[in-house]
């Protein structure tokens, strides 16, 4: 499992597995309209069935090694923050690395996207997974678009992704090489 950040830490957070334990916790963010709707999942018809669809997808990337989420689990609280991960992607027929992010509502606008983001980002580049990743952001997630500002990505491109208009951020290994040193 290549992608997977199992393990790995940051200053305030450690990453895991989703298991199927976590599903109680997870399906607070599907009660959010907004969020089940920038994950492109509204067309279900229950934060259960949303609920149930991510489950199953994120299973299906660890079982396929497409990299997938990692549950963020708060180092000081042991709460479950959120989800972070590098997953293989096809957009416009292309198959490239993405760091995706998603922080259930009581969490968010504490800048553990952006933590988790960058350390997702580190890790790809450190590890030479790839010379560029991106961000699939739905057009109107205006958070998502600042995480994305923040680590170090420029938008460059509008497409359609899942029946979705979202925005293409990336950030190239290169540019992220001329930040470290």
């Amino acid at each position: 499992m290549k992608f997977l950040l199992t393990g790995e830490e940051t200053e305030r957070l450690k990453f895991r597995l989703l298991e199927p334990a976590d599903f109680d916790t997870w399906i607070e963010l599907f009660k959010d309209p907004a969020s089940a709707g920038f994950l492109g999942m509204a067309h279900l018809e229950s934060p259960q069935k949303q609920c149930e669809e991510w489950f199953s997808r994120c299973e299906k990337r660890y079982q396929d090694d497409l990299g997938g989420m990692n549950v963020l689990i708060d180092k000081n609280t042991g709460a479950f923050i959120g989800q972070c991960g590098l997953l293989i992607q096809e957009v416009d027929g292309v198959s490239e690395l993405e760091i995706g992010y998603s922080i259930l509502p009581q969490h968010r606008n504490l800048g553990y996207a952006t933590e988790a983001a960058r350390k997702c980002r580190d890790v790809a580049f450190t590890n030479s997974y790839a010379g560029s990743l991106l961000s699939i952001i739905n057009v109107n997630n205006i958070s998502s678009e600042k995480v994305a500002r923040r680590n170090g990505m420029k938008k460059t491109k509008r497409t359609i992704f899942r029946d979705m208009p979202v925005n293409i951020f990336r950030i190239e290994k290169k540019d992220w090489e001329v930040g470290t040193s």
